[in-house]
């Protein structure tokens, strides 16, 4: 309690922290509001001034069709990220939580893509879908479902492509929080209810899944605002926005503009974008799947 009362030693470790949000963190983003009206031309490139008009930037953002490709496949991605990343990890979660043997392993396993890079998980599911030779045209090939071979980063086909290693690869993340969760649950609640006569689905149903509900909202804004941040995964896998600009995500259109092509104001523009974007949907899903303080 007396560290407590000292002011003094709790400035000493706050200040470096809060110094260092101030560097890395609040001046970056406003200096990107800044550039968002300015005229950048050139990565490194001294501002020439603010654009004319000053939101000339945004207007741009509205109009570009590819920013509105971009948003309407970071929707799809959302979307997919909620119900097959948190769904799939509610499952897995479940059934790991029910058995007694090897618990550990699995927890251990389905956790392991976390730790991969994103440039290594996206060069193997290059090769994954590898037009010649990849493993899923030979998997198919073999059972005899397709003729000629697929090309999986065509116009029909890039959506999966570019979603599924993205949901392989966080469902373990996901994963994790909920396992966490399930251990919280008191055993008494599942003992009663045994005596009661409610088992198998019942139980889930009536004690696991309300007794989840704050993790699983937590589960649900981390999945959606996360979804708005993804870049890496299908950048490697796509580059700039292949195929006929149909790929972009708006994490990889940000990047593209600002680095490739030199857009700076243009590239900050996008940011506050999904910056504003990431903001209003956090505030909406606390508001529907707003936790309860009663279980």
């Amino acid at each position: 309690m007396t560290l407590y009362r000292k002011k003094g030693p709790l400035l000493v470790f706050l200040l470096p922290a809060f110094a260092f949000l101030i560097l890395f963190l609040y001046y970056p983003f406003l200096q990107n509001i800044i550039n968002s009206f300015s005229d950048i031309t050139g990565l490194g490139s001294a501002s020439k001034g603010l654009n004319e008009p000053w939101y000339s930037n945004y207007t741009a953002l509205f109009a570009d069709p590819k920013m509105r490709t971009a948003l309407w496949n970071t929707v799809i991605l959302t979307v997919c990220t909620v119900v097959f990343q948190v769904g799939i990890a509610l499952v897995l979660a479940l059934l790991v939580d029910s058995i007694k043997v090897g618990a550990q392993l699995f927890r251990t396993l389905y956790f392991f893509p976390i730790v991969i890079s994103a440039t290594a998980l996206g060069l193997m599911f290059n090769l994954v879908f590898l037009y010649n030779g990849g493993m899923i045209n030979q998997l198919l090939s073999n059972l005899g479902l397709i003729t000629k071979n697929v090309d999986w980063k065509d116009t029909a086909h890039f959506r999966f492509t570019m979603l599924a290693p993205v949901m392989w690869q966080y469902v373990g993340f996901y994963f994790v929080i909920l396992v966490t969760g399930l251990n919280n649950i008191p055993q008494d609640l599942y003992e009663a209810a045994a005596l009661d006569g409610c088992t198998g689905l019942k139980r889930v149903r009536h004690i696991t899944l309300p007794m989840l509900r704050n993790v699983l909202c937590t589960c649900l804004v981390l999945a959606i605002t996360g979804a708005l941040k993804v870049f890496d995964l299908p950048w490697v896998m796509f580059g700039a926005g292949m195929p006929q600009d149909q790929g972009w995500l708006t994490g990889t259109y940000m990047y593209d503009q600002t680095f490739n092509r030199g857009n700076v104001d243009y590239g900050s523009t996008i940011a506050i974008f999904i910056v504003v974007l990431g903001v209003v949907l956090s505030n909406v899903a606390n508001r529907v799947f707003k936790p309860r303080n009663d279980i």
